[in-house]
């Protein structure tokens, strides 16, 4: 078996030609690396309580600014490839050659971020929490295009899943077979990462920054080790890479910012601007004018209440002869109205020829017993029987039904209402309701 079987191949090209355009593989990581973002972050999002269509309008803002600020910090921090003698500085503007600062992306990324999140109304923190796991795999994916461009790989190295370098390639080692897959060590990390964030998200219900905040202190940790293998180009401070000492105090801040941010998550993510918009048009206004109208109208239907209280105290005659009167009501029929008839006639002789059925006077009769007035009016009809016709009243006793029918029909009668189920407003229709 032939040693180099044991080892990890490298591709042979890194970019292919669509005619004259070309086609290469470490942008096409990155760009797969920033929709598998924007995916990930817009589902959190709205899990979260947030709208749709927010993630990809902030990102747009993000991804511009994050890009600048990968290949700031990468010219930046090794100005010796880009300035100087025999360099073009034409060449820091290349970004498809690689060369990305991951704390450069994250930083003025962020700045990206928080731009779109103002335009829209939201704090950054929440925002950040839900874009985390989604930005450890954009990492991991990312991280691939580096396997295409055979760089940023570690140490020489005789394990099986060693990675083949072409000879002659950047910070390669004579002699040397193999090296190092930091790049596979890295996009391993991040999608461990990318997991340990979600779990300890569902598992705490964390807010308020932190998930973002352990994605730092996670992402540092791996960085620290997987830094340390590399032999690529880099400037040292004190003996370390300075990619090493930016983990280290990027940690510390993501630790402190982590312990003084404690309390639940948040619930309100992101503003509605519809339902704003119907809270400052509808509820004030329209909801108090409606309900103005309403008042006069119960008023007056709660109006008799009083006339049926005072029914209920008056004197126990009185009382028994609007109950008589106020059951008899709703269900009034000719024998009724002739039997109320002859009880209120002094003399018990009969008409000269049998009255029709006057479904008025028998709701009259109704109406007189169960209105206010009705203790007066059996009084007096009391007085009338005994005593004889009052003084000044004219014929006999005979007559006295007679005048009263008259004084019903003409609406002369000391009446309140007409009474009886077609009248709503007589105490019989009253009567009806509470049955």
């Amino acid at each position: 078996m032939h040693p180099t079987l044991a080892y990890l191949p490298s591709p042979r090209d890194g970019v292919w030609h669509l005619g004259a355009i070309p086609i290469r593989a470490y942008a096409l990581c990155i760009i797969a690396g920033i929709v598998l973002a924007v995916w990930i972050t817009e589902r959190r999002w709205v899990a979260r309580g947030g709208r749709r269509g927010t993630v990809s309008d902030i990102a747009v803002w993000a991804v511009v600014f994050g890009l600048v600020g990968g290949r700031l910090y990468h010219v930046l921090t090794d100005p010796e490839l880009y300035f100087g003698a025999g360099r073009h500085p034409l060449d820091a503007f290349k970004v498809w050659q690689g060369g990305l600062g991951i704390w450069g992306a994250i930083s003025l990324g962020g700045v990206g971020a928080w731009l779109g999140c103002r335009r829209r109304g939201i704090k950054l923190p929440p925002y950040a929490d839900a874009a985390a796991p989604g930005i450890a795999v954009a990492q991991a994916v990312g991280r691939w295009g580096n396997w295409f461009n055979q760089e940023l790989f570690g140490r020489p190295t005789t394990l099986p899943w060693g990675l083949k370098i072409d000879p002659g390639r950047p910070s390669t080692v004579p002699g040397a077979q193999a090296y190092h897959p930091t790049f596979l060590y890295e996009s391993l990390w991040d999608l461990l990462l990318a997991a340990a964030l979600v779990w300890a998200d569902r598992r705490f219900k964390m807010g308020r920054g932190r998930v973002f905040a352990l994605y730092v202190m996670g992402y540092t940790i791996g960085r620290v080790w997987i830094e340390a293998l590399r032999i690529d180009t880099a400037n040292h401070i004190l003996g370390l890479r300075v990619n090493i000492w930016t983990s280290i105090i990027v940690f510390v801040g993501a630790l402190i910012y982590f312990l003084r941010h404690p309390g639940p998550r948040e619930t309100d993510v992101e503003p509605v601007p519809a339902a704003a918009a119907a809270a400052g048009e509808a509820p004030a206004g329209g909801a108090t004018e409606d309900a103005e109208p309403a008042e006069p109208e119960a008023a007056g239907s709660i109006a008799p209440e009083p006339a049926a209280d005072d029914l209920e105290v008056a004197e126990p005659g009185a009382d028994a002869a609007d109950h008589d009167a106020g059951d008899a009501a709703p269900a009034a029929t000719p024998d009724a109205g002739l039997a109320e008839a002859a009880a209120s006639t002094a003399s018990p002789r009969p008409s000269a020829e049998p009255a029709a059925p006057d479904p008025d006077r028998a709701s009259a009769s109704a109406g007189d017993a169960g209105s206010p007035g009705a203790p007066d009016a059996a009084e007096s009809e009391a007085e009338t029987a005994v005593a004889g016709p009052a003084e000044g009243a004219a014929g006999p006793p005979a007559s006295a039904p007679n005048n009263s029918a008259r004084a019903d029909r003409d609406g002369s009668g000391p009446l309140v209402g007409k009474g009886g189920t077609d009248h709503p407003t007589g105490v019989g229709s009253t009567r009806g309701d509470e049955s």
